[in-house]
């Protein structure tokens, strides 16, 4: 009988089994994959996500530091830079194992190479099965990310309208030419793909070049992702590597009994940006801080209540806000990108929002006192 089986070993799941070692709780991480495994995504980890880590990332792993942005609609372009870190640029799969390996650090047992079929909650533990063994434990955190299908035992499926599709692929290039094209910070270009953008961000050796949407705007990925690529010029025959993203700030079930949900399975992501590891990490964090106080409690599994409010107390009014900005910029896209592109000032604030230094709801009060757009002024703004 384990205090706590973790399904999923990306940042979401090993944080929680980092913080759960840490604390002394018998736990199990298991994973389908063998690590380190490729993972789709443009690499970008913020100072906001770093800001949670309780080690250094390795400068072996920084491939580049972002401190700006270049933001594109039509033919309109401007760039903008902090005088503060952004984010680094890495590569997922080294990143992951980084994080897994910190986690394993802790003495919490690892299963690799297992994928988990079924589970089940018994009352007082909940039963895990995977193709290989069946387990026991007190309490689960499924971190299984957004593609995995176990976490509708806790909640309903998204609907079109509440995911995203993206695609993204690596275009070699040498060090020099991406220094020419883009250094220092990222790319992103909207009016690519329905209420999404398109990227390039500037790896070592490579371009992360990708497009996303939401999946009930975007009707065809692979040929937003193609087109995409032909109008930057990249022509090679590039492998396209696709995955679902959540978009965060809907409502969402985030418990059940003694299983919790953390990172993209419970939909923390920001829905304007994409963003989602700094709330994989902290929502792993919080879990497994929970779980930890549930078992000296005396009131489990009742106490898991207090995962949903402390999650939603630091980041859960972002996220909603996430999702109103979105869905008011693109709906007035033209008029929306036009004084992005246009004002050095607002893309300036809306990388202090990338940055959490400040929320959307402060960055659109901002925007409506100075420049008074009305489309931006809604009844749809969340509670």
């Amino acid at each position: 009988m384990y205090d706590l089986i973790i399904v999923g070993g990306g940042p979401s799941g090993s944080a929680a089994g980092r913080v759960a070692g840490k604390l002394g709780l018998k736990t199990l991480l298991i994973d389908k994959a063998v690590f380190p495994r490729y993972k789709p995504c443009g690499g970008a980890l913020s100072e906001h996500a770093i800001s949670f880590l309780d080690f250094e990332i390795p400068d072996e792993i920084i491939e580049k530091e972002i401190y700006g942005a270049r933001i594109c609609f039509r033919d309109k372009t401007i760039e903008c830079a902090k005088d503060y870190r952004l984010s680094v640029i890495v590569t997922r799969s080294k990143l992951d194992n980084l994080l897994l390996e910190k986690a394993r650090e802790t003495g919490m047992e690892y299963a690799p190479g297992e994928k988990v079929i079924d589970i089940s909650d018994e009352g007082d533990h909940v039963a895990v099965k995977t193709a290989k063994c069946a387990y026991r434990s007190r309490f689960l955190i499924l971190a299984t990310g957004s593609q995995g299908m176990l976490k509708h035992h806790i909640r309903r499926k998204d609907s079109k309208k509440e995911y995203g599709i993206c695609m993204v692929t690596e275009v070699p290039e040498n060090n020099g030419t991406i220094d020419n094209y883009i250094k220092d910070a990222v790319e992103l270009r909207f009016g690519v793909a329905g209420m999404g953008y398109g990227w390039i961000f500037p790896h070592d050796g490579y371009y992360s070049v990708g497009t996303g949407g939401l999946a009930s705007l975007l009707q065809d990925p692979k040929g937003t992702m193609r087109q995409y690529l032909q109008e930057n010029d990249f022509n090679g025959d590039y492998k396209l590597n696709g995955h679902v993203i959540p978009c965060g700030g809907h409502r969402r079930s985030l418990i059940k009994g003694r299983t919790v949900l953390v990172g993209d399975a419970a939909g923390f992501v920001d829905a304007f940006t994409g963003e989602g590891l700094a709330y994989a990490i902290r929502s792993g964090q919080i879990a497994a801080e929970v779980v930890a106080e549930a078992l000296t409690s005396g009131l489990e599994p009742q106490y898991l209540k207090k995962y949903e409010r402390r999650c939603n107390c630091e980041f859960g009014e972002h996220l909603r806000y996430s999702l109103y900005f979105a869905s008011i910029m693109h709906r007035f896209s033209e008029k929306a990108f036009t004084i992005f592109t246009q004002e050095e000032r607002v893309v300036s604030g809306f990388l202090d929002v990338v940055a959490f230094r400040t929320g959307y709801k402060q960055y659109m009060k901002w925007l409506v006192l100075n420049f008074k757009p009305g489309w931006l002024l809604n009844k749809e703004v969340p509670p």
